[in-house]
């Protein structure tokens, strides 16, 4: 029996810069230590989740 094929992981090599006041980014990652999460990760579900949520939006303008 062959080994299992390992899932192949997506490189993450873009960056997002975003600029919010610092009490929201210190409450957001309180909030995402609290629930045992990064921010990082967080945003990555925020635009995964919009991108499929808008993916059969056209930009026809």
């Amino acid at each position: 029996m062959s080994k299992p094929e390992k899932r192949k992981k997506l490189r993450k090599d873009g960056q997002l810069v975003i600029r919010i006041a610092t009490e929201e980014r210190d409450a957001f990652v309180e909030a995402c230590d609290m629930l045992d999460t990064s921010a990082a990760r967080e945003v990555r579900r925020f635009i995964r989740g919009f991108l499929k949520e808008h993916a059969n939006d056209t930009s026809d303008t």
